[in-house]
């Protein structure tokens, strides 16, 4: 007799090119909407983060406080994460004065903390284990870190270690191809995978998003991070009405 399979929804989409593309389309808006508020608005990094602080609080208060997964709240918060990413980072690497090096340093130790604690607590680390409160708020403290991490490891790759927009993100995508090829050719576990891909996917898009919005003379296009930002979230929308979103399923 074959036993039966039951599985549980999660409230996180099932891991797509789809889901890939739209988080690295996700992770440049965040810069370019971060540095739209803290840089074209003349706000500061302070005054940016508290207003996406609040922008994301709300949103992960929310997705936690819904039933079942919902693309658009999802993307949102992901939105949320990314933004409150770029303008933390920044003030911790600019107005802190620790720079690229110290804060990048400092964000990796509180991401791995956040990953240790996590699989400490519910026994994994696995998205599809996202069915619950509890793991749902590692989930989204380990994104928000992971996402501001990635804004300084972008920053420190293309500015200190002189790669450039263009280099920078050469080899982060580079990188994230050889994580591919780990997760199509070898036996290296399939969440170390996943979170490797997703952290590198940050960095990817902040060096994009810089690359677009920056002077000339600092080897960006110098477009306008209202106008950038803008045809982003069109290209999100598209993407999200386009394709379908399932959520992803855990076997039990």
């Amino acid at each position: 007799m074959h036993r039966q399979i039951k599985y549980t929804v999660t409230k996180v989409p099932e891991v797509t090119l789809a889901f890939w593309i739209i988080k690295i389309l996700a992770t440049t808006l965040g810069e370019t909407g971060g540095d739209a508020v803290t840089m074209s608005m003349d706000l500061g990094y302070l005054a940016g983060t508290a207003i996406f602080a609040i922008i994301f609080a709300v949103a992960v208060f929310a997705q936690i406080r819904a039933k079942r997964f919902h693309p658009w709240l999802y993307w949102t918060t992901i939105i949320a994460t990314t933004t409150v990413g770029t303008t933390l980072a920044d003030f911790a690497d600019r107005s802190l004065g620790i720079g690229y090096a110290g804060g990048s340093t400092l964000l990796l130790m509180l991401l791995a903390l956040s990953l240790i604690v996590w699989r400490t607590t519910t026994g994994t680390i696995s998205i599809e284990s996202i069915s619950n409160a509890k793991a749902e708020g590692f989930y989204w403290l380990t994104i928000m870190f992971s996402q501001t991490l990635g804004t300084a490891l972008g920053d420190w790759v293309a500015d200190t270690a002189g790669f450039g927009y263009t280099g920078a993100a050469l080899l982060f995508g580079g990188l994230l191809l050889i994580v591919l090829a780990l997760h199509l050719w070898s036996t290296v576990d399939k969440t170390i995978l996943f979170w490797a891909a997703f952290i590198l996917t940050r960095p990817l898009g902040a060096v994009v998003g810089d690359f677009l919005d920056k002077p000339l003379d600092h080897g960006g296009l110098e477009l306008s991070r209202y106008t950038a930002s803008l045809v982003l979230v069109a290209i999100v929308g598209i993407m999200l009405v386009t394709f379908k979103h399932r959520a992803a399923r855990h076997a039990h």
